[in-house]
């Protein structure tokens, strides 16, 4: 199977996730939505689309590059996957952001977590995971174990 790995984010979690994904789907590239050069989806078998998660909205990127591509996404094994800090919101998060087109192709959706780091967010970000999650430092809470059952059901 080729499996082609798109993904867009700002601080690195989501092309970290991108990356462990890959290393478990063989035949599979990884490729950064925002840096605009993706190969042809036609040559793949499978695609996955990975979005970090910023005040309940997906990346731009992703979103502009499904939004071109629908119809040609809905006819492969598609799986979708969220990074950030708050997975208590999935489900709203996927329907907020998806068509239903989308959301219905897909075989395997999941939130896959995040990183806060510090001295990568903005002033902003940081007062709000210090009001909201009570954490200041770097905080790693990608899973592991939903990569690998998200991987799983790619390969099936």
């Amino acid at each position: 199977m080729k499996a082609l790995i798109l993904y867009a984010g700002k601080h690195g979690a989501t092309g970290e996730i991108a990356q462990r994904i890959a290393d478990k789907i063989e035949g599979s590239v990884v490729f950064n939505l925002k840096d605009g050069s993706i190969p042809p989806i036609a040559g793949f078998d499978c695609i996955v689309i990975g979005s970090a998660v910023y005040a309940g909205t997906v990346c731009k990127e992703a979103k502009e590059f499904i939004s071109r591509n629908e119809a040609a996404l809905c006819g492969k094994k598609l799986g979708l996957y969220l990074s950030g800090m708050d997975s208590g919101n999935e489900k709203m998060y996927f329907d907020n952001n998806f068509s239903q087109n989308v959301l219905s192709a897909a075989i395997v959706k999941s939130f896959l977590g995040g990183i806060f780091d510090p001295k990568k967010a903005g002033l902003m970000g940081r007062i709000i995971m210090k009001a909201v999650a009570k954490k200041s430092g770097y905080l790693s809470d990608i899973h592991d174990d939903r990569i690998e059952q998200f991987a799983e059901v790619l390969k099936a």
